[in-house]
Formats: C-alpha cells, sequence, structure tokens
C-alpha cells in the first residue's frame, strides 16, 4: 500500500465526518463498494513498514559484511524504513491522542 492511498483513507475518513445526515447513507454505500475498512488499510501499514524494517536490516548487515553491490540502494532502504517508521510512530500517536480526547469526553 503506498503513502497516497492511507492519506486518500484517511481523506474519506474525515469527509465522512464532515458529511450531514442528508448525505450520509449514500457516501456510506459508496465505501461499503470499496470493502477496504481502516482496520485493513491499517494492517497492510504496518506490515509494509516491517517489510521495509526487514530490509533495511538485510541492507545493514550486507554493508557490515561487505556484500553490498550498491551502497546508494543500501542507504536508500534504510532511509525509506526509518521514514515510514517514524510516520507509522506518528500515526499511533495521533490515534492514541484521539482515543484519550473520546474518553475523556462527558456524556
Amino acid at each position: 500500500m503506498k503513502l497516497t492511498e492511507v492519506t486518500n483513507t484517511f481523506g474519506n475518513i474525515n469527509k465522512n465526518s464532515l458529511l450531514g445526515s442528508v448525505g450520509l447513507q449514500s457516501d456510506l454505500s459508496h465505501n461499503q463498494d470499496n470493502k477496504q475498512s481502516f482496520s485493513d488499510v491499517l494492517k497492510e501499514s504496518l506490515e509494509e513498514v516491517n517489510n521495509s524494517q526487514v530490509k533495511a536490516y538485510e541492507a545493514m548487515n550486507d554493508i557490515a559484511t561487505g556484500k553490498v553491490e550498491n551502497l546508494q540502494e543500501a542507504v536508500q532502504k534504510i532511509e525509506e524504513a526509518e521514514l515510514s517508521l517514524k510516520l507509522g510512530l506518528e500515526v499511533k500517536n495521533k490515534a492514541l491522542g484521539a482515543y484519550k480526547q473520546i474518553m475523556a469526553m462527558q456524556i
């Protein structure tokens, strides 16, 4: 899953939260046609972060053992893994903050 797909999904969630009760039903039926839930998107994103971490670890091992053929690609894999991990941590922090705000609301 690409970052743009995650961004589009968050955009759809934001759009759904801003809809009035009139347009809510049609937008929900459109999302049901998509058949991809938020948990599926989150799970795929976490798998991608994990895969990038594994590739970065392999690249670091190749650099350390001298097996690397292209140093630039190895460093790029490591940087991509670092950025994807930072993005994942920020998403977690934002979700946890939103959860805490919801739990702090009085009914």
